[in-house]
């Protein structure tokens, strides 16, 4: 009798809550970007003396990655046909924005 309430024990059920959709998680993404867009903003001081070269870094990484991923994640929501299609196009339109913007003044204004 116990082996039989033991087998019970380690079953695993499945799960019930609901899967994030990748647009809402593209919209996370450019949430998160602009966050960092202003913490970078309101610490701006800090970085006063770091080289140019680690700030076009520190903006890659922090300003233009982050909505990169985003907007590809937008794409593979349209793609998979999550249901809320202008859920992923705000999210895609959002994050390339926000991309662009940022890669336009890492390459003009350095």
């Amino acid at each position: 009798m116990f082996h039989e309430q033991a087998q019970g024990w380690g079953r695993i059920e499945p799960e019930t809550g609901m899967k994030p959709r990748l647009a809402g998680i593209s919209l996370l993404l450019f949430g998160l970007s602009v966050i960092l867009w202003l913490s970078m903003t309101v610490f701006e001081s800090a970085l006063a003396g770091m080289s140019p070269g680690a700030e076009r870094v520190l903006i890659l990484l922090f300003l233009i990655v982050p909505p990169g991923i985003g907007a590809a994640f937008g794409v593979m929501s349209l793609r998979r046909k999550e249901g809320g299609a202008w859920l992923a196009a705000t999210g895609i339109l959002l994050n390339s924005l926000f991309a662009l913007f940022h890669t336009m003044i890492i390459l003009f204004a350095g």
